[in-house]
């Protein structure tokens, strides 16, 4: 198996598809990753040579903010809301629905751990 950035990724699947299993990469993602390293999206893992994943790697580690890190700017960003006690932060602390959704007859999954 194929590990990157701390993420094993399946070796039967095309390499676009599989880099989407790393927390922070989408398909549009990995696509520019995959133009940017020069390497066919219609690959399969276990077909990469080593050359090719040296590359994928560093253009990863380079360009984009990934698994820990990325969850750790994430988590940074909420308490900072919650610490300026902005509305959205405020949401954030009730556990209620941070970007305008109705909360009358909806959301019962992000209410649902609530304790009144």
């Amino acid at each position: 198996m194929v590990r990157i950035a701390g993420v094993d990724l399946p070796n039967s699947k095309r390499v676009e598809y599989a880099l989407t299993s790393i927390y922070g990469i989408g398909l549009t993602s990995s696509r520019s990753i995959l133009a940017a390293a020069n390497i066919d999206p219609n690959k399969r893992m276990h077909t990469l040579e080593d050359q090719e994943l040296s590359v994928l790697r560093a253009v990863i580690e380079d360009n984009y903010k990934v698994e820990d890190d990325l969850r750790r700017l994430i988590k940074q960003n909420i308490v900072r809301l919650s610490q300026i006690n902005c509305v959205r932060g405020r949401r954030h602390r009730a556990s209620l629905p941070v970007r305008g959704q109705r909360t009358r007859t909806n959301s019962r999954t992000r209410r649902k751990t609530r304790l009144l």
